[in-house]
């Protein structure tokens, strides 16, 4: 019940890792019985502040909310009776008859009762001759001295390439055997089991704990070998050390930030562990930028009205009854007061409204009587339905909610409520409150509305049948207003027409630029050559990979990172096109063009003619298939043979994406994710890609200071359509041609200027420079 209430009412205003101490504060109280702590007849906070390690002035607004959960753990606590000390004296039983102490009998003594004979007396032995005779039974040679910095045998080797190799052999090199090593590098209070040492040297187990690595670097130091000799040998260096102990953290937080804490992480002073926590949070998970703070609160607190099924093309799914006002969520709901997720599916009316307007704009004829300007792709269907239901989400949200929504009801939700101007004036308010300014995206949902009231083309304009559907709304629409909808459905349209169409130009005017698509790859843009420099990616992950044959999937799952970057830098091909190619492995025929373009998708197959791998894919499948760039002609692209390129990309049509699949249906694309037992497809959607991406360029991508791993330094998380931005910007320094850049990202001149390139006067000054500087070298 408490993890509930924190989620519900307290995730919305702590951050992550304040939350996780709350929490874990309060279920200590609950499990160990003990009440909160109070100062007279109130809370006592800074106590509680200790505990958790938070700032006090970080609580303060939570305060009011968190006071009904200490309430309730109090009235649990006090229904258990405070448990009487028990006294903690040991009892000890003393035997009655104590056996009497021996007497010593000399050795030459005999005792008076043994076989009716007495024995001669024995001589007492020196304490000198019964040490010596001690002494005498240790058998076995004695240990060797330890000695903290042992000379060499010779100072000359040949390094070996595997770690097994390389800690026999300077084991070897300082005369000495592995317990010897055990006995100097490992402390009598540790844990550290002999035996791991063993199989290190066998081969049969790596280091992988923050333990394990503690004893690789004593014995860097005892032998005089360069900081990180041993780990860099490591037959797998894509795998996190395991064993770190920060506070605060959760285990599900811990695996998602293992790989970017260093090895002693837990040795380190407390300032420079928070210092470490707060670097991971801001550069890798979150990104540092504004628009990715923004998203992650927005993740946090979610709101959408879902349409399951739809997009599939069912009838709908099992609608739940709100016919009954005590089933409905409205906004006097108690049970969404201070909710972090207001994500409701739509109910039937909403559904079939929803389903109707995605039949008119994606049907291949319209429906007899009805007229429409554009067709609506898989895509764009996708994204109007998540647009419309963000919108619906919001009207529906409680008030008293992290979202602040209007708290309409469910049963009052449709279409026809957005031929209202105060609706849509609500909805861009509402907007603009919670990110803080106005961006290109109202200005795409104005224009939504515009194209649903255009005279004629509208759908909505054709549907005022919808109109009987309306309800008042508090503050938004009256009685009077939707009778006057309801008599003249046309001039309601036409003055929503009128009124959006003014609101397109006032925010145009004010909008700003909240995600600056070059943000995370600003290092790699301002490089000389900005594809060198993200190429460094590539090759980090060739330096890092785990060896195939003890390690076979993780080397699968590198080679597929590497081939992700290296065919987003070799095609320029958006994350669609890209996710969704196929693959016809060498010695089968191509598939029919006519197939491809049915199914809109590409295919990487082997070309006899070219004798090399060739990416086809036809115009139909690409975004702006009817750009100029194409001309109705397909893509066509023959990979080049460089940088190991064939090398990996055929090892992995032969084993490696066999590895991945496992026992999964294969679903036919290049690229497929790592089969596990909960996995629906193998295939890549639009979400999946993206976080795979990022994952490459969290690991491989981004320089950790802390750690010494990733390839560029000031790089930030990004997906795979920066690629674009890369390849683009690339050609602008080298040649200054608007149009050459489109050639690599097949888009044309004006898309390249207005999203893609990032060429600065200081380029250009410098383009010309190095043209005029050639007359004064030739002289």
């Amino acid at each position: 019940m408490i993890d509930q209430f924190l989620r519900q009412r307290v995730a919305a205003i702590l951050p992550p890792r304040e939350f996780e101490r709350v929490r874990n504060y309060l279920q200590g109280l609950i499990t160990s019985r003990t009440l909160p702590p109070r100062h007279g007849s109130k809370t006592d906070w800074p106590a509680i502040c200790a505990e958790c390690e938070i700032a006090l002035a970080q609580l303060e607004s939570a305060e009011s909310i968190l006071e009904p959960g200490l309430d309730a753990i109090t009235r649990f606590v006090a229904k258990f009776p405070t448990r009487q000390e028990r006294s903690t004296a040991p009892t000890s039983k003393v035997s009655a008859k104590a056996s009497p102490a021996r007497e010593e009998r000399p050795r030459n003594q005999k005792s008076p009762k043994c076989n009716g004979k007495k024995r001669a007396a024995k001589k007492p032995a020196p304490a000198a001759a019964n040490q010596e005779t001690m002494e005498r039974q240790r058998r076995g040679v004695k240990p060797r001295k330890i000695i903290e910095f042992p000379e060499p045998l010779w100072t000359e080797w040949i390094d070996p390439r595997s770690f097994p190799e390389a800690l026999k052999l300077h084991i070897a090199r300082h005369g000495e055997t592995f317990w010897q090593l055990y006995r100097a590098v490992v402390k009598p209070d540790e844990s550290f089991n002999h035996r791991t040492l063993l199989y290190w040297i066998q081969g049969t187990k790596a280091p992988q704990s923050v333990a394990s690595f503690e004893v690789l670097a004593r014995t860097e130091r005892r032998y005089r070998l360069p900081s990180g000799y041993f780990k860099q040998k490591l037959s797998n260096q894509t795998r996190a050390a395991t064993g770190h102990k920060p506070n605060g953290i959760s285990p599900a937080q811990l695996r998602r930030i293992a790989w970017h804490l260093p090895d002693d992480f837990d040795r380190r002073s407390h300032d420079e562990q928070e210092e470490i926590l707060e670097w991971v949070q801001r550069v890798i998970v979150s990104g540092t930028t504004d628009y990715r703070r923004f998203q992650a609160l927005a993740l946090r607190n979610r709101y959408a009205v879902q349409f399951p099924g739809i997009l599939e093309g069912s009838k709908g799914p099992q609608f739940r009854d709100y016919a009954n006002p005590a089933e409905d969520l409205g906004a006097d709901d108690d049970d969404f007061d201070e909710a972090a997720c207001a994500t409701v599916d739509a109910p039937r009316q909403l559904w079939n409204e929803m389903a109707a307007l995605l039949e008119f704009k994606t049907a291949t004829l319209t429906a007899f009587g009805y007229q429409r300007v554009g067709v609506w792709g898989d895509e764009t269907a996708a994204q109007k339905v998540e647009h419309f239901g963000l919108l619906f989400g919001a009207l529906v949200a409680s008030p008293r909610s992290a979202v602040r929504g209007l708290g309409l009801s469910l049963r009052a939700l449709t279409f026809a409520l957005l031929v209202f101007p105060s609706v849509w004036d609500w909805y861009l308010r509402w907007r603009e409150q919670r990110r803080g300014f106005y961006t290109a995206w109202e200005v795409d949902m104005l224009r939504l509305a515009l194209a649903l009231t255009r005279a004629e083309t509208g759908w909505l304009r054709q549907n005022p049948q919808l109109a009987a559907n309306l309800q008042p709304v508090r503050g938004l629409v009256t009685e009077a207003q939707i009778r006057d909808v309801q008599a003249d459905w046309h001039r309601a349209c036409d003055t929503c027409h009128k009124h959006c169409t003014g609101r397109v130009k006032e925010i145009q005017r004010v909008a700003k630029v909240h995600r600056d698509p070059f943000e995370p790859i600003l290092p790699i843009l301002e490089a000389e050559s900005p594809v060198g420099e993200y190429r460094k990616i590539a090759d980090e992950i060739v330096r890092t990979m785990p060896d195939e044959r003890r390690y076979s999937l993780a080397a699968a799952e590198a080679v597929r990172s590497f081939l992700l970057i290296r065919s987003g830098l070799h095609t320029g091909l958006r994350q669609k096109n890209l996710r969704q190619l196929l693959l016809r492995p060498r010695g089968f025929p191509p598939t029919p063009e006519r197939q491809l373009e049915d199914a809109k998708v590409g295919e990487l197959r082997w070309s006899e003619r070219d004798q090399g791998w060739e990416v086809f894919i036809p115009a139909i499948a690409f975004k702006n298939a009817y750009s100029s760039y194409f001309g109705d002609k397909p893509f066509r692209l023959v990979l080049p043979d460089i940088g190991d390129l064939y090398r990996y990309l055929e090892a992995y049509v032969d084993r490696h994406r066999a590895r991945i699949l496992g026992s999964g249906s294969d679903p036919g694309t290049f690229f497929v994710k790592t089969a596990k037992a909960t996995s629906v497809s193998a295939a890549y959607d639009q979400n999946t890609f993206y976080e795979a991406w990022r994952l490459i360029i969290q690991r491989y991508g981004i320089y950790n200071p802390y750690t010494g791993r990733g390839a560029i330094k000031g790089l930030l998380p990004h997906g795979p359509h920066n690629v674009r931005d890369v390849l683009a910007t690339h050609i602008l320094k080298k040649t200054g041609s608007f149009e050459q850049a489109s050639y690599a990202i097949q888009d044309t001149p004006d898309m390249v200027a207005k999203h893609y390139g990032r060429f600065l006067p200081q380029d250009k000054a410098a383009l010309a420079a190095r043209i005029l500087n050639q007359v004064w070298e030739a002289a």
